[in-house]
């Protein structure tokens, strides 16, 4: 007998123990396996000698055949015996926990707390008894470093860097520091690159397509998943993406007018109006202007954020697969598709959303380059972290984050050679960052208080002092910020709900449960990422937990939106878990059934809440709290293409009322201010042609000026599509200028 056969024995074990589960479907397999070749191998040679230590039946004679009956299929049923109940009762009680930490009168925070409680309690004792557990982390390769640089390309960077630095002065991008600049990246680049470089291979793929087109398009189940998942975050991401927000704010005209500003010949490195800005979305914006067609607008900025934000659920799919699998980076990626909270960041269309996409990308070919001991992957990590310090301030924590990986890593390698790559990754890292940040960099020598300014003024006391001890200060800033996925995201309503909790029940709820598990599991593997995982969130949040002099803007949902990106591979994480348990306690078709169906639940359920909370409660909040400048601005336009000029009307300015900037991106004329204060009315008397007065609707003492000056004029109410944000249009036709002098 064959000494890896399992005998007579081994089988009435399996039987016997049926929680030794991996040992038990061998030997079964093994002897359906040998069933199944008894019975369709054909018997050659009947009469053959019986060999020592088995034993040998042997036919008299052929059996006749026998009469095969109907194949019987049967519907495997599903045995609640192996229902894995203790990790199904731990995903309810969070759910239940979190679900009473939802908006309303009285939360009952006790009751909460103990149904988390016990939640965790559960979750121990599936993880203890091997019912629930996360997927297993990829296992980190290990390759000698050569530690080889191209000298040449080397010394030509390092000449280039200084030439590309000095010729950045003046806050200007010209041609010749451009052109300096990319040379020195180009040399960087191919200085530390193995290989072939990226874009020799990207040429020599497009070469061989074109030679020979071929486009191979196979379905699968796989396929289709992947089409479904797509077809849902397009979905939450640019469904009535023109009409949710409305209306922009002051920030969207100062982005507005700097991109103007770029379209008519100005290249800044830092913009400086409104405090300062990175340069990156300004350049975009103009690109995307252009390209589509769509000018000075707030659909201008949405399209080049909205770009930003699929780019940042790309990587976060690519970071949950290589974390965990592919099914870890799809539940990861749709769940961070469809979250309120990064389609908030993404849809008000300011730089908010250029934070989590740096992240994504930085973290991802970061971890990629550690665990595949690839040095081209932290070139390029590098690269990512350069480029969002040109996009919005709060990306500056990644200056700290990835550091934090490369220690973490380094503690948990006991071979030295590989600490030694990680020094020399780290090198890697910020060599290609510096040179892609060098304009910036120019710029922050040159104004350091230009350029630090915003960050200051939260940190510091330059606008306001402490409201109390700096470190009761941090540590109170800290807890609201940790607990805003569950309780309190903050009170800025331009993009969140105030006072709600970051996350969705659902999402909420499996944090909760990855949280506990990445903690459990380090304990007993001690893998360098799961730490990670969770030491990045708050130092992601930092943006936020830093403004020491303004404690009433923490939490913010724009400044922690990087820690977005470790939350969602998290619930990912913990999502793909509890179906990988179903499955796998269930087994076959069942275990396959039931996790489709409960996933499917909790998916449609987080979808569902997302959806009214961004297209419901948020636009009925946003349009509540915005003016309507796009309403005035339509009205000026039509007026513009009827009887008047675009330069023939006016909106009389009223406290805590729009801003009149916005009224003129609205009309299609965004370089004009279209205000004119009560004590300028009458300036307007000598000008002959039709004239339009916009005021608002409580303003009385306009209503009697314009009355008086034009006692022809014409007035009617307009009724906007949000109800209380009605106002004036007091019109004047030319040959109701009762002051109209036509004599010089």
């Amino acid at each position: 007998m064959n000494p890896e056969e399992p005998s007579v024995l081994d089988y009435l074990k399996a039987k016997l123990f049926p929680w030794k589960k991996s040992e038990r479907e061998r030997i079964e397999a093994t002897f359906q396996e040998a069933a199944l070749a008894a019975k369709t191998e054909p018997v050659e040679q009947v009469n053959q000698p019986v060999q020592a230590g088995s034993i040998t039946t042997l036919p008299s004679q052929p059996a006749a055949p026998a009469e095969t009956a109907p194949a019987v299929t049967t519907t495997p049923r599903l045995d609640l015996k192996r229902l894995p109940w203790r990790s199904l009762t731990a995903i309810f009680l969070a759910l239940a926990a979190q679900f009473l930490l939802e908006p309303k009168a009285e939360r009952p925070v006790l009751v909460s707390l103990f149904l988390y409680g016990l939640s965790a309690g559960w979750l121990f004792w599936a993880f203890r008894q091997g019912e629930w557990r996360l997927a297993d982390p990829n296992p980190t390769e290990f390759k000698s470093e050569t530690y080889a640089v191209r000298r040449n390309s080397l010394l030509a960077s390092l000449v280039l860097i200084p030439l590309a630095f000095l010729a950045f002065g003046n806050n200007r991008f010209t041609s010749l520091n451009v052109l300096l600049w990319v040379a020195a990246l180009a040399a960087s680049l191919h200085a530390f690159w193995q290989g072939p470089s990226p874009i020799s291979t990207l040429t020599s793929q497009v070469r061989t397509f074109l030679q020979a087109p071929e486009l191979k398009i196979r379905l699968s189940r796989q396929v289709a998943i992947a089409a479904a998942v797509i077809a849902v975050i397009l979905f939450f991401r640019l469904y009535q993406l023109n009409q949710v927000p409305q209306e922009m704010t002051s920030d969207h005209a100062e982005k507005l007018l700097d991109v103007w500003d770029v379209l008519n010949g100005t290249t800044p490195i830092f913009f400086v109006r409104n405090t300062g800005r990175e340069p990156l979305q300004f350049y975009l914006t103009a690109l995307v202007a252009q390209l589509f067609g769509t000018g000075i607008s707030f659909l201008s900025l949405k399209i080049g954020t909205t770009l930003a934000g699929l780019v940042t659920i790309f990587y976060v799919y690519r970071l949950g697969k290589e974390w965990g699998n592919r099914e870890v980076g799809t539940l990861a990626a749709l769940m961070a598709g469809m979250a309120y909270w990064l389609n908030l960041t993404t849809r008000i269309a300011l730089r908010f959303t250029f934070y989590p996409m740096a992240t994504a990308m930085s973290l991802y070919y970061l971890l990629r380059g550690l665990q595949r001991a690839n040095r081209n992957d932290l070139i390029l990590a590098g690269i990512a972290l350069g480029i969002g310090l040109h996009t919005y301030s709060p990306t500056r924590a990644l200056v700290l984050v990835l550091p934090a990986a490369l220690l973490l890593f380094s503690l948990h390698q006991k071979d030295q050679e590989r600490r030694k790559q990680a020094v020399f990754g780290l090198g890697i890292i910020a060599y290609m960052a510096f040179v892609v940040f060098l304009p910036l960099v120019r710029f922050a020598m040159q104004f350091p208080d230009l350029f630090f300014y915003r960050m200051l003024t939260r940190v510091g006391t330059i606008e306001q002092p402490f409201p109390g001890p700096v470190w009761q200060v941090f540590l109170s800033n800290l807890w609201r910020a940790s607990t805003m996925f569950f309780w309190d995201n903050g009170e800025i309503w331009t993009i969140s709900l105030p006072h709600r909790p970051a996350l969705d029940v659902i999402s909420a709820g499996l944090f909760f449960i990855g949280l506990l598990l990445l903690v459990i599991r380090y304990l007993r593997q001690r893998n360098w990422m799961d730490l990670f995982l969770l030491i990045s969130i708050p130092l992601l949040m930092l943006s936020s937990t830093l403004a020491l002099a303004f404690p009433a803007e923490n939490p913010a949902l724009n400044r922690t939106s990087g820690a977005a990106v470790p939350v969602f591979l998290i619930i990912g994480l913990a999502l793909q878990s509890l179906l990988r348990s179903i499955r796998e306690q269930l087994g076959n078709r069942s275990g396959q059934r039931a996790a489709w169906g409960i996933g499917l639940a909790l998916l449609l359920a987080a979808g569902l809440q997302n959806y009214r909370l961004v297209f419901d409660q948020y636009r009925q909040l946003y349009d509540n709290s915005s003016w309507n400048s796009s309403e005035v601005g339509k009205v000026i336009r039509g007026f513009a293409d009827s009887i008047g000029s675009l330069d023939s009307a006016w909106v009389i300015p009223y406290p805590y009322w729009m801003d009149t900037r916005l009224v003129g991106m609205n009309a299609g004329n965004p370089t004009r201010d279209y205000a004119l204060f009560p004590d300028q009315i009458e300036s307007t008397l000598n000008d002959p042609r039709a004239k339009l007065f916009i005021f608002k609707l409580e303003d009385q003492q306009t209503f009697e000026r314009l009355s008086s000056l034009y006692p022809e004029g014409r007035m009617r109410l307009y009724l906007s599509r949000v109800p209380t944000k009605e106002f004036w249009i007091f019109a004047v036709l030319p040959q109701q200028n009762p002051g109209y002098n036509p004599t010089p």
